[in-house]
């Protein structure tokens, strides 16, 4: 916007206007198109090549920032791809953790908010969904709002690895085991002693052995692994 100012005071205080030439490129009036001052024509050709490296300069800059950027977001979400969770593997899941009304639970990478959406419709239960995925989120609201529960849970924009989950007593997962790993030291470290987390399909890796495992064949003849650990205060790297 700045550059786009400086371009337009440059022109309205009489210097002439660039034309375009051609093989499209841009052509600079002559003095037989226009009368101007002498060196002027030298002025604009160094003000043209000044817009030209201010341009060069803020693409080499923004570019790697969004390259960067866009890098996270996909490497964020292969840790998480979206796979809705069937409905009988969600109930089980809240069962497994024994959720009741007086429990807060967590779901990360929580997609169309299933389970806080379940936690709160069979159990009572407080539910929060967070997901880096916009639209998920927008989603996940339109869902609670129909299920009538949107007084028991919120859905949060944002990173399930830089998350406040200090207030769960139950976290629900279904992300790669690679995903599981890098949860391990943000649960263990946050997560009060007592608090349960349950994952679906992946476990934690041998350093954390599950408290419990649920194997059962789905509504849709899947077969299922539920895992379940019980926070103790130690913190697992």
């Amino acid at each position: 916007m700045v550059l786009k100012r400086h371009m337009r005071e440059w022109f309205a205080v009489g210097h002439p206007t660039p034309q375009p030439g051609s093989g499209g490129n841009i052509r600079l009036m002559s003095a037989s198109d226009k009368v101007a001052p002498q060196g002027c024509c030298e002025g604009r050709v160094i003000a043209i090549r000044l817009v030209a490296a201010c341009l060069l300069t803020l693409a080499a800059v923004r570019m790697p920032v969004l390259a960067a950027s866009a890098a996270s977001v996909l490497v964020k979400q292969s840790l998480a791809p979206y796979v809705p969770t069937p409905e009988d593997v969600v109930d089980r899941m809240l069962r497994l953790a024994k959720t009741t009304k007086d429990d807060v639970v967590f779901d990360l990478g929580s997609g169309d908010g299933r389970i806080p959406i379940a936690a709160a419709k069979v159990f009572g239960a407080r539910g929060v969904g967070i997901d880096i995925d916009p639209r998920r989120i927008e989603e996940s609201r339109v869902n609670a709002k129909a299920a009538g529960v949107e007084h028991l849970v919120e859905f949060r924009l944002g990173d399930a690895l830089e998350a406040d989950v200090s207030t769960a007593t139950v976290v629900t997962l279904y992300m790669l085991g690679s995903g599981n790993a890098a949860l391990r030291p943000v649960l263990t470290k946050q997560l009060r002693p007592g608090a349960r987390i349950v994952s679906h399909a992946f476990s934690m890796g041998p350093s954390w052995p599950a408290e419990a495992v649920d194997h059962f064949v789905s509504a849709r003849g899947d077969e299922v692994t539920l895992y379940l650990w019980r926070a103790d205060g130690t913190f697992r790297q």
